[in-house]
């Protein structure tokens, strides 16, 4: 019995090579098994990422391989069995890409996470889910502002009610 040899042709490594320029653009890769979906629901799914400059795409698991491990974010190999369709997320979005994933798994039934690799850390379904909860950045930096806010509106209210029962505000009004 002959040892199988993989036979690398041009178009193998231009698919690879394609590959790997659109990954290194993503911090986050969310791995999820896409069978028994329509062709409809996964373009459903990239309408719902990409407003969040983020993709959807469906991979080649030896090409994904090759492509993660020459940017050297290797490490999702056992995410990468079976149908998989890659979400890409760039930055601190990729909280929100897998609330949307998980949105559309509920409403479809049928996607199913399969794990991450987010920043260079292996997450698994449960752990991409925790993360799907978490609040947005933006959401954060509201609520920040919003207790930073509190105390300065509290001192305006009680200084503006200090200088009405002094009769200051109507001496303002008149001489303006």
């Amino acid at each position: 019995m002959e040892d199988y040899k993989t036979r690398i042709t041009q178009a193998k490594e231009d698919a690879v090579k394609a590959l790997q320029n659109e990954f290194e653009g993503y911090s986050s890769f969310i791995f999820t098994d896409y069978r028994g979906l329509t062709v409809a629901q996964i373009t459903d799914i990239r309408k719902a990422l990409r407003q969040d400059d983020a993709a959807f795409r469906v991979v080649k698991n030896r090409y994904a391989k090759i492509a993660l491990k020459n940017i050297d974010r290797s490490g999702a190999e056992e995410q990468m069995i079976g149908p998989t369709a890659v979400a890409l997320a760039k930055g601190d979005t990729a909280n929100v890409v897998a609330k949307k994933l998980f949105e559309a798994a509920k409403d479809n039934g049928k996607l199913q996470i399969k794990g991450a690799l987010v920043d260079g850390e292996l997450m698994t379904p449960a752990q991409i889910e925790a993360l799907s909860k978490l609040p947005t950045k933006l959401e954060l930096i509201a609520s920040l502002m919003g207790t930073m806010k509190a105390p300065v509106q509290k001192l305006a209210a009680t200084l503006l009610a200090y200088v009405e029962s002094k009769g200051g505000a109507a001496e303002a009004a008149s001489e303006n």
